[in-house]
C-alpha cells in the first residue's frame, strides 16, 4: 500500500467479499482522491492485471466507511446507491490507513456536492424535509423497540437461550444497519449521487 502524489492515490492489495460461493478474493484496489472513486482490479502477483480497465469502481461522494465488530482487519464502504463493498486489509494498522483515506476522499467529495449542486425548489426541499423527519420519528421508535427487547430478553431466565441471544444479536445488528442508512440520507439530502459501479461478481 503507497500513496502517490498529484493527486494522491492509496493503492494496494486487498481481500473483497464476493458471494457466499466463492467468499474472499484478492482484488488490487486504487484509490483516485481526484475523481472521488475507489476502482478494483484483477491481481496479477501483487500488481493490477489490467489497469486500463478496472473490474469495478464505486463512486465515495456521501459513501460510508465502517470498520467491522467482527475482527482488526474488516470493512465496509457503504455507497449511497445502497451498494456495499466488503473488504479486509492485511492487519489493523493497514485497514485504518485505508478507512481514513476512503473517509477523507468521502468527505471532501460530499462537500463539493453541496457547493456545485443547486439546491432543491423551496416545495420539494420541504417535502424532503418532511420525510426525513418521519425517518427520523421512526428510527427513534426502533431505537426505543429494540431497547425494550433486550430489557425483556436480559430479564428472561431463558436469556441464555441460543435462539434469544440471536435474536438480541440481529436487533442489534438490524438497528445498526438502519442508523448507517440514516447517516447516508442525511449526507445525500442536498443532491442526489450518480453511482460509479461497475458490478463484479466474482
Amino acid at each position: 500500500m503507497n500513496f502517490n502524489s498529484k493527486p494522491k492515490q492509496l493503492t494496494g492489495q486487498l481481500y473483497k467479499y464476493t458471494n457466499v460461493m466463492k467468499g474472499w478474493q484478492y482484488r488490487y484496489f486504487v484509490l483516485d482522491a481526484q475523481a472521488g472513486h475507489l476502482n478494483y482490479y484483477l491481481c496479477d502477483g501483487d500488481k493490477p492485471e489490467n489497469q486500463g480497465v478496472p473490474r469495478g469502481s464505486v463512486h465515495l461522494a456521501a459513501a460510508v466507511i465502517c470498520p467491522s465488530d467482527e475482527d482488526s482487519k474488516t470493512f465496509t464502504v457503504n455507497c449511497v446507491n445502497g451498494d456495499m463493498l466488503k473488504l479486509r486489509a492485511s492487519d489493523a494498522r493497514a485497514r485504518q490507513e485505508w478507512v481514513n483515506g476512503l473517509r477523507a476522499v468521502a468527505e471532501s467529495h460530499t462537500k463539493a456536492i453541496g457547493v456545485n449542486c443547486p439546491r432543491l425548489p423551496p416545495r420539494e426541499h420541504l417535502a424532503v424535509s418532511d420525510a426525513m423527519g418521519c425517518v427520523r420519528a421512526q428510527l427513534q421508535m426502533t431505537e426505543q423497540a429494540d431497547t425494550a427487547l433486550c430489557r425483556v430478553l436480559e430479564s428472561s431466565t431463558s436469556f441464555t437461550d441460543r435462539d434469544l441471544l440471536l435474536l438480541k444479536a440481529t436487533s442489534a445488528a438490524s438497528l445498526h444497519c438502519l442508523l448507517q442508512c440514516m447517516s447516508i440520507l442525511q449526507r445525500s439530502q442536498q443532491a442526489p449521487v450518480k453511482s460509479g459501479l461497475v458490478s463484479d461478481d466474482d
